[in-house]
């Protein structure tokens, strides 16, 4: 695929990251301003009552992977996305989200990534799992040059440090 355009793509499992969530969260486009982030969390107790009707609201527990199924589900999505004729540089599969470097023609990135997901599911669903599996939306930040690559593929790599099943293009 000569042209196309690269993604870091970050996808999290149903209830893993909710509105008031206390490791800091964002409203859908920024609608509502939010204190603090991941690495600067909100004081602790400001948005309880959010996280707790958020929590009350899921129809199942957060999603959590075990080491089988993320091994399944990083095999399964990097075959899909190859079989699309799309390019993984690197490819992480944590217990409540997942982390792809892939390069998509323009304008694809959404249908592929929703056409990846589905097909993960269903081979996930046919292992055995039951419950709903994707979070809603995902995020896709278009890499904006050389250095920016390299360090989504450092950070991608990088979670095998923190138990995830990581695999990456030598």
């Amino acid at each position: 695929m000569p042209d196309g355009v690269w993604f870091h793509v970050i996808l999290t499992f149903h209830g893993n990251w909710l509105p008031g969530d206390p490791r800091g969260f964002r409203t859908r486009k920024h609608r509502d301003h939010i204190e603090g982030d991941y690495k600067n969390p909100p004081e602790p107790g400001t948005y309880d009552a959010l996280f707790e009707k958020s929590k009350e609201s899921l129809g199942q527990a957060p999603v959590i992977l075990a080491m089988e199924q993320r091994i399944l589900l990083g095999q399964t999505m990097l075959q899909r996305f190859e079989e699309l004729t799309g390019l993984v540089e690197a490819i992480a599969v944590a217990d409540s989200h997942v982390h792809m470097l892939a390069k998509y023609p323009l304008d694809c990135y959404r249908i592929w990534t929703g056409l990846v997901k589905k097909h993960a599911w269903f081979v996930l669903k046919a292992q055995g799992h039951e419950a709903k599996l994707w979070g809603k939306r995902g995020k896709e930040l278009q890499i904006r040059n050389q250095g920016h690559f390299e360090n989504a593929r450092r950070y991608i790599a990088d979670h095998v440090k923190e138990g995830a099943w990581v695999w990456v293009r030598s």
